[in-house]
């Protein structure tokens, strides 16, 4: 299993949900686009998320505070 999360969180307020829900959601990008443009994958969408956030190719931004309603 894959564990990045000592490379991508770099400052303690981002969560570990916050990694995951952000990962899931580009690799779910990731996989769609290689559907409609009919290409093959060699790597797994996951992995491939996962570098883009090492990377620093996307951020995962989450809100200074939560506001009840």
């Amino acid at each position: 299993m894959l564990k990045p999360s000592d490379n991508i969180i770099k400052t303690p307020h981002k969560s570990y949900y916050s990694l995951v829900i952000a990962v899931a959601k580009r690799a779910r990008e990731i996989a769609e686009k290689a559907d409609r443009d009919g290409a093959i994958l060699t790597d797994k969408p996951v992995d491939m998320a996962v570098q883009d956030f090492v990377q620093d190719k996307y951020h995962i931004i989450e809100p200074d505070s939560f506001e009840e309603e």
